[in-house]
């Protein structure tokens, strides 16, 4: 079985990588590691998303499918009132992410897994670079089970190849109503009602 970023624990050796993610005045040394998404870089999907997007709202943010945290740090650098949920499955994403928020001194992030961010929690926006290769069932469960979550508009980036606009009529008719908000280097920018 091939190591999957989604998986919960990858059966890749650890073998880390540092990069400089640097995105506006942003600018953060982080780590990467095998069996996470990216290792190594940031990829164009989550780089067209954070060059693209309005800037994010005050209040609890998500990153979904947060990976080693490119989307959750950047938004905690620019709303360090806000408290940034990055939520995965992966283990050894979750724990890059912590790494890399103590290595950044930011303390407003907290990564978790999907169950144990607390039910009472709302969230005034949604980052995400899904995961669009667990499959199209996996993907419209997450997707339904956090979007009602969510109080502002969400910002999905989808590449057009592996299906953005197929996902955005199926979010429509699931009653998230969701416009191209720009396209670039093949990703579509969604915004999710």
């Amino acid at each position: 079985m091939t190591d999957q970023y989604f998986s919960e624990q990858p059966g890749s050796a650890s073998d880390p990588v540092s990069y400089r993610l640097e995105i506006g005045e942003v600018a953060l040394d982080l780590t990467t590691d095998a069996g996470v998404f990216a290792r190594g870089r940031l990829d164009k999907g989550t780089r067209v998303l954070l060059q693209n997007a309005p800037e994010p709202a005050d209040g609890d943010l998500l990153d979904l499918g947060c990976g080693y945290g490119p989307i959750a740090l950047w938004l905690a650098v620019q709303r360090p009132a806000s408290t940034v949920w990055a939520v995965d499955v992966n283990d050894r994403a979750l724990d890059l992410v912590r790494a890399n928020a103590a290595a950044a001194r930011l303390t407003n992030v907290r990564a978790c897994r999907p169950d144990e961010v607390p039910a009472d929690v709302r969230f005034a926006q949604m980052w995400s670079n899904p995961p669009i290769r667990s499959g199209k069932a996996v993907l419209h469960e997450l997707l339904l089970r956090w979007l009602p979550r969510v109080d502002g508009p969400s910002y999905l980036v989808v590449s057009k190849n592996l299906g953005s606009d197929s996902l955005a009529r199926w979010l429509g008719e699931q009653g998230h109503p969701t416009s191209r908000l720009s396209s670039h280097a093949g990703f579509r920018v969604l915004e999710v009602s």
